[in-house]
């Protein structure tokens, strides 16, 4: 294992047990920490904020669905003053075209006149980028983050550009039946780590909404950590543990998404098109791994997998032309399945 020298105890060189727990105990409360500064600013949301928060220490992308007016784009400026990490935006519209996301190489002219191509980043070029209604870009702009969000590079005429790390999008999307918006490729979806969906505030939260952001004082947010701690972190994640039936059970959910699957359910072979990929495995795995560490375990459980499934589930289970029509929710489908896949002998739900 290669140490990553960041500073606050995320480092993995190889470590023995007892400093493998110790970087555990940091990580809880660092994560609490980041945590409390946000809901200064933050009002309500505590298990979205709690899921977003996961993600992005999993090395995660975030897509967030919810009406305008919910605060979804304030929440990923937080999120961005809190970890003390570049901030990009891109607003999307019908008429933002790729090269305005990714950049473009344009003609620089020096002082003898001599001219050369040169490429001029876009505002991809940052660690947090959040993609304003991202459904309201065309699919061919669309797809110009699919590379961005799997492979953290942009390449442009034959030339490879690397983002800086850490790197994230968090997305922002309104629900499809509002005028004006496209259905987000399948491919994009997959690269997005959670779909959470943002819920209208209740009562008590509407009346604090109203006393933080219409006075005269504005919530001041701190950065509780720096990208680097970031990064470590991320990469110490990788050594909580997890057995070969949790990883089993984890599978047995995605197989079980899927209409041709023989463990699939009656409702899910009715109304599925087609079920979690590969990417929605590694989420399952990765997203637990966060829970295992923030609950004081060792080792990943089955109450791990079964938190993190309909965040990491619910955009990539695609509905056929018959769950469209019926207008199927896709978490109920996921609890039909969560019910039907036996777990493992021996561990507890």
């Amino acid at each position: 294992m290669t140490n990553t020298g960041n500073a606050g105890g995320a480092g993995t060189a190889t470590v023995n047990p007892e400093q493998l727990a110790a970087q555990f105990d940091e990580f809880r409360t660092r994560f609490a920490a980041i945590r409390t500064e946000i809901q200064r600013a933050i009002v309500g949301y505590e298990d979205m904020l709690q899921d977003v928060l996961v993600a992005v220490m999993s090395h995660g992308h975030v897509l967030l669905e919810g009406v305008p007016g919910l605060g979804k784009t304030y929440l990923v400026r937080v999120l961005s003053r809190a970890f003390g990490v570049d901030f990009g935006r891109v607003q999307c519209t019908p008429d933002l075209m790729p090269a305005d996301i990714l950049g473009t190489h344009i003609v620089n002219e020096d002082g003898s006149g001599r001219r050369a191509f040169a490429f001029e980043k876009g505002p991809v070029f940052t660690n947090l980028l959040l993609v304003d209604e991202i459904n309201r870009a065309t699919p061919k702009t669309q797809a110009a983050l699919l590379e961005v969000m799997q492979e953290e590079r942009v390449t442009i005429g034959g030339d490879a550009f690397e983002l800086p790390a850490p790197f994230f999008v968090m997305a922002t999307q309104n629900p499809l039946e509002m005028e004006g918006t496209y259905p987000l490729p399948e491919a994009q979806l997959d690269r997005f780590f959670y779909k959470l969906r943002v819920p209208f505030p209740n009562q008590a939260d509407l009346v604090e909404i109203s006393a933080r952001t219409t006075g005269a004082a504005e919530p001041q947010v701190n950065v509780s950590m720096t990208g680097g701690e970031l990064v470590g972190f991320q990469d110490l994640l990788k050594h909580v543990p997890v057995a070969k039936p949790l990883a089993a059970y984890a599978a047995a959910i995605v197989l079980a998404t899927h209409p041709d699957h023989e463990s699939s359910v009656a409702d899910v072979k009715r109304f599925v098109s087609y079920g979690a990929s590969p990417r929605g495995m590694q989420t399952l795995i990765r997203a637990a791994r966060v829970h295992c560490i923030l609950d004081g375990r060792t080792a990943v459980g089955i109450a791990d997998i079964k938190r993190v499934a309909k965040p990491a589930l619910r955009h990539r289970v695609l509905l056929n032309f018959e769950g469209e029509a019926e207008a199927i929710d896709v978490d109920r489908l996921l609890d039909g399945v969560l019910a039907a896949v036996p777990t493992p002998a021996g561990d507890a739900a």
